[in-house]
């Protein structure tokens, strides 16, 4: 997998970030103490990661034919992500989200997607020229396509569950051969469930590999014929925690490629996760491969 490029497929937005002492509870006019224009989507920080983490990497997603689709288009150049599959989509705003952020890192996102932004693709990639594809739930009908077109070829086919609508992640849970799932995804498709316990379900539905992220809780997965075991959160000083899951997705893939073993590929994504926190400015905190080497090797001389 090594030589070919991984596909994300899904987000792409400008986030406008607003950091605050603490979120809004009411009403009113609240002064941020600073802001950033981020280019970012859950598909696109994955990409990102994957990308400064040292493999070649290509994104599929949609934006309009405004000046914010001008900035994404141009940040995803100066990143080194292949943008050849982004379309651009006459008369449509591109997306758009304000986020708030407060000083321990926690966040409101409210994002807007254009329904012209989310129609059904006009052209497919070859999915045999790509390593790996990870999708996320932002765009589900070339979602849709992507997994089984990944199938198809033989190649991982990744599914980002998060947070979406559960028709949605249904429909797409059952096409992946991985599945990495925050559980608040989880629980709008399985309902009320632990992080184990939403390991197992999501296994036992799908099929897949899984893998079920909680923030600072760590992280589960299982190896089929074998116990869900659990990765511990990094403990790190989060001053925002924007992005995080999908830096952790971006280093999934990033590990796929080389070959780790399960164990290991979490571990390492959830570095890459934990360096992130500790960085303001949502995708802008991704870390490097040597910044995700130097971590986990500070930490492995500090257990002993």
């Amino acid at each position: 997998m090594n030589a070919r490029p991984i596909l994300c497929v899904g987000a792409l937005i400008a986030d406008l970030m607003m950091q605050l002492p603490e979120l809004p509870r009411s009403a009113g006019k609240h002064l941020p103490k600073g802001a950033r224009l981020v280019v970012a989507g859950m598909a696109t920080s994955a990409a990102t990661a994957v990308a400064r983490l040292g493999h070649p990497v290509s994104l599929w997603a949609s934006i309009g034919d405004d000046a914010v689709g001008d900035i994404l288009a141009g940040a995803l150049a100066a990143e080194g992500i292949g943008s050849d599959l982004v379309r651009r989509v006459p008369g449509a705003m591109s997306a758009m989200s304000a986020i708030f952020i407060d000083d321990r890192g926690e966040k409101i996102v409210v994002p807007w997607y254009a329904p012209e932004l989310l129609g059904a693709p006009d052209r497919l990639p070859d999915f045999g020229s790509f390593g790996a594809v990870l999708v996320d739930v932002r765009w589900p009908k070339a979602a849709a396509i992507a997994l089984d077109g990944a199938r198809a070829v033989s190649i991982p086919a990744v599914l980002d569950l998060d947070v979406g609508a559960r028709e949605v992640l249904a429909d797409l849970a059952p096409r992946a051969s991985h599945i990495v799932a925050s559980l608040d995804g989880a629980r709008v498709l399985l309902g009320e469930c632990q992080l184990e316990e939403a390991v197992a379900k999501l296994r036992s539905l799908t099929g897949a590999m899984v893998v079920v992220t909680d923030g600072e809780r760590g992280a589960s997965w299982h190896v089929p014929g074998g116990p869900i075991r659990h990765q511990a959160a990094f403990a790190v000083a989060a001053v925002d925690t924007n992005a995080a899951g999908d830096i952790f997705h971006g280093a999934f893939m990033a590990a796929l490629a080389e070959e780790m073993d399960l164990a290991q590929a979490v571990r390492f994504s959830s570095a890459a996760a934990a360096i992130k926190c500790t960085r303001f400015g949502g995708r802008d905190g991704a870390p490097t491969r040597g910044e995700v080497d130097a971590f986990l090797e500070q930490r492995r001389l500090a257990a002993h």
